[in-house]
Parts: C-alpha cells; structure tokens; sequence
C-alpha cells in the first residue's frame, strides 16, 4: 500500500469590498493571491455579477476558482455581495492534492445545482422543513459557496448585514443562519468535518467589539453564535479564539467613515470556525479534536489594513490622500498533518468552464453593444467630415458616391444607386449604359446633402445659443453700479483672490472678458449678435459694466464665505473646527446636517480621539 504524504495547509478569508479594486490595487489577480501564500482563499463582497466574471477577474495561473454571485436585483441591487474560493495546485486534473476540491457547490440549499453533472438539483439533506421559496430566497444573494476537499467541507460565507431597524433583514439572517445550522447538522450526522470561514457580520463577544456595552452580548445573533461553540455544548470552534483567548483589540473590520482604523477602533467579525473531530486514526481519544491536533496557529494579517502605525497622515474629517485597501484585514489559519486524497480533478463549477470565459459564448446583449458602438463610430466620422461645411465636388468620382452613401447623411438621396441592404458597407453599383448620369446624379446628391447637413447642424448650434443665453448666472442677481455711468474705472475695485483667501481652483483671472468666455450672460450674448450684425466694436461701456459685475459677484460670494466659516463651530474637546455631516438613515431626521467633531473615532480614553462633540446646524433639525 502506497504511504500517504502530509502537508500543511494555509487558509485565507478576507472581505476584499470590491474584487475589481483590490485587484487594481495589486495589479493583476495572481499578484493579490500569491501576496497570501496560501492554499486556499476565500474571499467575500466580491461585487460582481456573473455575467461581469471575466478571465482577469477568475484566472490566474496556479489556481482554480469558484464564484457565486447574486441572482436577485431586490430594491434595485445589483452587483453587491458575491464570494470566491481561489485554491492553488500544481494540476487541476488527476491531482492527489487536498487544496483541490473534488466537489462544489453554489449555495446551501442545493437547489441551485452542485458540481456533478450527474445529479439534479434537489433540496440538500436537513432543510426538507423548508419550502422551495425560503430556501432560494437565501440562496439569491451570492453568499456562500462550498468546495469539498476529501478531509474536510469548507463554506465560505457572506453572513447578512442587518439594522436594529430593519425588520425584513432581521428576519431573513435570521432564516440565512438557521438553515445553516440545518445543513451543518446534516453533514456533522455523516461524520464530516466542517471549516466556516466568513464575514459573518457578527461579533461574538464583548472583548470583539471596541464599544461594547453592557447589554452588547444579549444580542440575539451573537446569542446564537455562541451557543455554537463548544464552551457552550455546540460542535463549533472559534480558532481564532481558541488560539488567542485573552488577546484584546484584535479586530478585522473599521468603519471607513470615521477614520476609526487610525485607533484600532474596530470590531471582529471575519472568522474561522471548523467542527468534527481531529484527522488522527485515534481521534476518540480524550483531548484529541481538529483544533489541537490539525490546527497550527490563526490570526489577523494586520498589514493589509488600510491605514497603518507610522503613517504620516491623520483623519481630519477624512484622509487627505485616499488608502488603498479593504476597511477589512484578512485572518488565516495553518493546518498541519494534512494527508493526500484519492486522484481527482476540478469540479465542473470551476471558473474555468465558464461559457463567458471558456466558451466565449456570445450574448444578445453583446451583439447589439457593439453594433451600437459601430454606429455611434460612423456618427462620429460623418459629423467630423461635414464639421467645416465645406462641399468638394471635384470630379464627382465613384469613391465620392461611396462616402456619401455609406455615411448615412440624413437627406440624402441615394435612389439612383442599387445598394445591397445585408451589407454594412457597401458600394453603390451603377449601370454602365448610364454612368455619366450617375456621376452628375450624385454630385447633386452630395451638394444638397451637404447644405442641408450644414443647414441643420446650423440651427442647431443657434438654438444651443438661444437655450444657453436664457440661463442666468451669478453675476445677473447683483445691482449694476451706478458709477459705471460717470466712466468710473471699475478695474480699481477688482479685489485680488488671494487676498482674501478665496480658493481659484481653476487658476483662471478673475477679469470680465475671460469669464465671458465661461459664461455669457443674456446681456452680453445679446450685445454679441447686435455688435456682429451691424459690423461695429463693443462699446467701453459694456466691458466695464462686466468687470464691475465680475468684481459685485466676488465680493459677494466672499461674504457667504466668511459666513459660513464663522458658522462653523468649534469642538469642546480640542476647540478645532467641525465638520459637516448629513442624516442618511429614515426617519424624522433624514437629510438634516449636524456638526461632529473632525478627529479620527477612537477610545474615550484617548484625548488625541474622536471628542464626540455634536450639534445639529439649525434649530429645526432637532428631533422633538
């Protein structure tokens, strides 16, 4: 008998917040995988739709994959959640090694098909209770995905985001983890091993959490979670936990809003669970389980956080310079003592035979994008060649006909010509016994077309005038000087942008005539068609009285300036400007703007922290 080989496995979940940008972030999908050196990484928030899954996004050399994506555009959501499961191998056929799975499957319900060909999708074992209609409903937002690797199943989730308010997502985590507490069952009755790996949104304990109350545990979510693990009579183990159990401020996951990475102001939602007994022959014996036995060590990859501890800038209302990265940090666990499986090959859920990226299957869809992209390329020909209103008539040359036929002028007539219509581009064919008619035909065709092209795009561009000279500007609110009447210079006036501290982000002067270029009041515009039509200069007069209108409208806007920074208060804790922010959540207060103060969210503890000063900006965004 053949002596089985053992090695070690590494595991990898990270919540990447976008698949698209770590992997810009990296530069390619294999730079972000390899930069893990792991055997197996799960990764979650994928934000792809499955018709999105292209061979840069899934292939990568060494690795197979496995996506599931959301099936549901409920309240208008597209393209969110979704998870992957990347496994690196030498071969992906007739391989021995356990990093390659020898089934896989979407979901957990069974209902949306598993990797052999063979068998139909059917309910899985231990959710017969409930109905089709649940079970594809939490199963339609891409957010598991199971690979079966001979020694051990592995899920790799996306667990539900919930509100205290929000009554139909409460309830549907609660469905998403009661059927997977089924299905675990299931699988833990047959003697399989189970590993959880996931952003399962849910922080265990007080000592994951930086602000836990005294009521935080009572959660019924993280009630549950607990009465999972072993310490509790379940079959689960935290590994993390298990591996750290006193370590504090271990956190994976920082709101992006606060700046609360600068602090370590986090909460530890990503994690690794696993269940069934240790791989050891022996494994009844007393003190022997998967953790002790296979599980080497686990903990967070801290330097994959977005902001780290050297790092020159700090959050004054946001970062100056935008971070790179996840508002996730991964975690990992190293197996030990892993043996062989028996001689298999990638499951057919593999990326791999996907038709987008195997197969290039074309869609409908694609078809008529790229006859619209041909037709909006022949636009952009036709408007260019007509853009002077020029007319060449030349000799009236068969290649003239072609052009003008093959343009699609409006208004042209081509009625002399036989045209094949199954042809994009085709010649006009001409009667020999009439070719001289043909040629004068055309040229007429071309020199009518033409001008009535040119008539067109003229009135169009004059009704782009008209409808522009009726917008008002800034400069319309104000009164004009009556000084500008006794000659005044108004130039002695002009107020200098620097002086006054008034940002020029566009580093343009400041004088009338340069604005004007910018934006025609209907004055102006108006002076411009009488000036051009009776052939006379601009008056003297009219550039003044636009200067000093230039001059009223700085000044103005000046003012609303230093009121608004007068209005802006100081916090209490550290007497520095606040900053604005907007309610976004409903209520009697959505869209209503208060003040907090402009520091990174951190401990009370910390005098350098968040102060927690806050005041609404106008006495009527008070709730009553």
């Amino acid at each position: 008998m053949e002596k089985l080989s053992y090695e070690e496995m590494k595991i990898v979940t990270y919540n990447v917040n976008g698949l698209r940008q770590r992997i810009s972030q990296f530069g390619s999908l294999l730079k972000l995988l390899n930069s893990f050196d792991a055997d197996i990484i799960c990764v979650q928030e994928t934000k792809l739709r499955r018709q999105e899954i292209t061979a840069d996004l899934a292939i990568a050399d060494g690795y197979e994959s496995f996506f599931s994506c959301t099936r549901t555009s409920d309240k208008g959501r597209t393209g969110y959640s979704g998870v992957a499961t990347f496994c690196r191998v030498k071969s992906a056929f007739s391989s021995v090694e356990a990093a390659l799975p020898i089934a896989a499957e979407e979901g957990f319900t069974g209902l949306l098909g598993c990797s052999r060909k063979d068998e139909a999708a059917s309910v899985a074992e231990g959710l017969e209770e409930f109905s089709r209609e649940e079970l594809l409903k939490v199963d339609s937002e891409g957010r598991c995905i199971i690979t079966d690797h001979g020694h051990f199943v592995l899920f790799n989730l996306y667990g539900p985001r919930a509100g205290s308010e929000d009554a139909d997502r409460i309830q549907f985590k609660l469905n998403f983890y009661k059927m997977l507490e089924k299905r675990w069952e299931s699988l833990l009755r047959r003697g399989r091993r189970i590993f959880v790996v996931g952003d399962l949104n849910i922080a265990p304990c007080a000592i994951d959490r930086c602000d836990a109350g005294p009521d935080f545990e009572k959660n019924e979510f993280r009630t549950w979670f607990r009465s999972m693990l072993v310490e509790s009579g379940g079959h689960f183990f935290d590994v993390f936990r298990a591996k750290n159990p006193n370590r504090r401020e271990a956190f994976t996951c920082w709101p992006s809003n606060t700046g609360a990475e600068q602090f370590n102001y986090g909460t530890r939602i990503d994690h690794i669970l696993c269940a069934g007994s240790c791989l050891h022959e022996e494994h009844d014996v007393e003190g022997h389980n998967l953790v002790t036995c296979n599980v080497k060590e686990c903990d967070i990859l801290i330097e994959y956080k977005r902001w780290k501890p050297g790092n020159v800038q700090s959050w004054k209302g946001g970062w100056n310079i935008k971070l790179e990265g996840s508002d996730h940090a991964p975690v990992y666990t190293c197996l030990e003592e892993i043996p062989d499986v028996l001689q298999h090959s990638t499951p057919p859920l593999a990326a791999r035979y996907l038709p987008m990226i195997h197969g290039q299957q074309q869609t409908l869809v694609s078809v008529l994008m790229r006859r619209q992209a041909a037709k909006q390329v022949e636009s952009h020909v036709v408007s260019s060649s007509f853009s002077d209103g020029s007319v060449i008539l030349g000799g009236c040359s068969h290649s003239v006909k072609r052009a003008i036929t093959d343009s699609n002028v409006p208004g042209t007539d081509t009625s002399c010509c036989s045209l094949d219509q199954e042809s994009e581009n085709t010649i006009p064919k001409v009667d020999d016994h009439s070719e001289d008619l043909a040629d004068e035909a055309t040229c007429n065709t071309t020199v009518a077309s033409n001008r009535e092209y040119a008539s067109s795009v003229h009135n169009k561009e004059t009704r782009k005038r008209a409808k522009k000279s009726q917008q008002l500007s800034l400069r319309s609110f104000f009164p004009k000087n009556p000084n500008l009447h006794n000659g005044i210079d108004s130039s002695a006036t002009d107020i200098s942008t620097n002086q006054t501290g008034v940002p020029d982000s566009n580093n343009q002067s400041q004088e009338g005539p340069k604005m004007d270029e910018c934006e025609c009041s209907p004055t102006q515009n108006d002076g411009d068609r009488s000036a051009s039509s009776q052939g006379q200069e601009e008056p003297d007069g009219s550039r003044y009285l636009e200067k000093e209108k230039n001059n009223v409208a700085l000044q103005e806007w000046q003012r609303i300036q230093l009121l608004m920074q007068s209005s802006i208060p100081l916090c209490k804790g550290h007497r520095e400007p606040c900053v604005s922010r907007v309610v976004k959540k409903p209520g009697p207060t959505f869209g209503h703007r208060f003040y907090v103060c402009a520091r990174a969210e951190g401990p009370s503890s910390n005098p350098e922290a968040n102060c927690g000063y806050f005041r609404w900006a106008s006495m009527k965004s008070r709730p009553k």
